[in-house]
């Protein structure tokens, strides 16, 4: 790729990025409910903590910030988001414009991806900040930590991607969909409940849940203080679905084009 294209791809992707930020910005409600939403539950879920387990209130938080943020806030801002965005984005007819301007669909597709990513990064920013503010001290890998949040970005607007061009047709369907495929996910990926309350049959059955490996995986660094060597088996499985979930978002994506031209 010449660095003129690079530097076109670039360029667009931000434009498209910046489009969808501005947006929201200019909405707000939506921003908002992602910044609430996983406060609260990091609040109960700390609170929920601190009085079983006896701990101090910093440690209660410290365990509950990374199953808050993989299941309350990266779940329904970049999942359910990219499936919101992808369904208005077809109601809206933005698609069939897009046809007749020079933008290419490489980079509406990464311009989508690079918007949700930020929001996933601001609201890590606001879970860990108010985790600290009460005493949660975070002392494993930064740069482990991060890229396990951007592989969990990646998979879930890949499979949002995928959920969005495949089966959702209106606004209306979007909670449907979240509801039916992610919520009974997010209980098994020990999110609400932690695994290790699980029956044997439930772990057997979690280890194919790409959230419970999210979930162990950033507990395992940013609360108990542990290498990749000790979160191998998640990293790895984590690393393979973003993999297999960016890829299928893209072939959907671009499915999803041939089918709009044709209308």
């Amino acid at each position: 790729m010449s660095s003129v294209s690079f530097g076109k791809y670039w360029n667009e992707t931000l434009a498209v990025a910046g489009r969808i930020l501005t947006e929201l910005l200019r909405r707000r409600r939506s921003l908002i409910s992602w910044a609430i939403f996983p406060v609260s539950v990091l609040v109960l879920n700390g609170l929920i903590v601190a009085e079983k387990t006896k701990l101090a209130i910093g440690d209660a938080f410290e365990t509950a910030a990374p199953a808050t943020l993989i299941g309350a806030a990266l779940f329904f801002s970049c999942l359910g988001g990219s499936v919101a965005t992808v369904v208005s984005e077809r109601e809206q007819r933005t698609l069939k414009r897009l046809f007749l301007s020079p933008l290419s669909g490489t980079s509406y597709f990464l311009g989508i991806f690079v918007a949700h990513t930020w929001i996933g990064i601001g609201q890590t920013l606001i879970v860990y900040l108010v985790a600290a503010l009460v005493g949660a001290q975070f002392n494993g890998s930064f740069w482990l930590g991060a890229l396990i949040i951007l592989l969990s970005i990646a998979s879930y607007v890949g499979v949002g991607f995928i959920l969005g061009t495949q089966f959702a047709r209106r606004t209306e369907d979007v909670n449907a969909l979240v509801a039916a495929f992610g919520v009974p996910l997010l209980i098994l990926g020990g999110v609400f409940l932690p695994a290790s309350l699980f029956p044997e049959s439930l772990l057997r059955w979690a280890e194919y849940n790409p959230i419970y490996h999210m979930n162990e995986a950033l507990t395992g660094v940013w609360a108990s203080g542990e290498s990749l060597s000790g979160i191998a088996r998640h990293f790895w499985f984590l690393v393979g679905f973003a993999t297999l979930t960016v890829l299928g978002g893209w072939l959907s994506y671009r499915r999803m084009l041939v089918s709009e031209r044709r209308l």
